[in-house]
């Protein structure tokens, strides 16, 4: 479960900050239009560069968990400042949203850390199931916050409370696993 929820905060991010562009805009008051595939092409170009950047990282610090721990980190700054300007232009929201790519692109990182949990007779299935399982809460994200985007909180107040939750779950989940970088990885369960 505990490498499932780390992945949270890049569906997140993707499935509801980068994919309802447009209509966060206006309540934001971005000074002009924002096109959702832009936004995800700035988006994914960040999480190209922040999958490589956090595969080296892990590499030169020994460790995969404190780059996960950095990268959420930032996701969470991204999504703040993204949540918080007001009246920014267009330019600006594509700049986070390539910030916010960049943030959330630990995906391979992740993965890694989910498969080495788990001995070599389980390791295959876990680096393939785990990735499904988080995009699989894509549905309970976009449903909580569609669900409270009505109420009293707003747009912009329904996505900070579905992202702390988010987030909260992923840094809690982050520090109960193990620690996998140079790890004897030759075992069964």
């Amino acid at each position: 479960m505990r490498c499932i929820l780390i992945g949270l905060p890049t569906w997140f991010v993707v499935g509801i900050l980068i994919n309802l562009a447009p209509e966060f805009a206006p309540h934001l008051r971005v000074s002009g239009p924002v096109v959702a595939g832009t936004a995800v092409a700035f988006c994914y170009s960040g999480i190209t560069l922040g999958s490589l950047g956090s595969g080296v990282l892990s590499q030169l610090w020994g460790s995969r968990r404190k780059v996960v721990a950095l990268f959420i980190g930032a996701t969470t700054v991204g999504v703040a400042l993204l949540l918080t300007l007001r009246g920014i232009p267009p330019a600006a929201f594509y700049a986070l949203a390539f910030f916010l790519g960049l943030a959330t692109g630990y995906w391979a990182v992740f993965v890694t850390i989910a498969a080495e949990q788990f001995g070599t007779n389980l390791r295959a299935t876990v680096a393939t199931t785990v990735p499904n399982f988080v995009r699989g809460a894509v549905p309970l994200i976009t449903g909580s916050f569609v669900a409270l985007k009505g109420g009293r909180l707003g747009y912009v107040g329904s996505a900070a409370m579905v992202g702390a939750v988010c987030f909260a779950l992923a840094a809690i989940s982050l520090a109960g696993l193990q620690e996998t970088h140079g790890r004897d990885l030759d075992f069964v369960e």
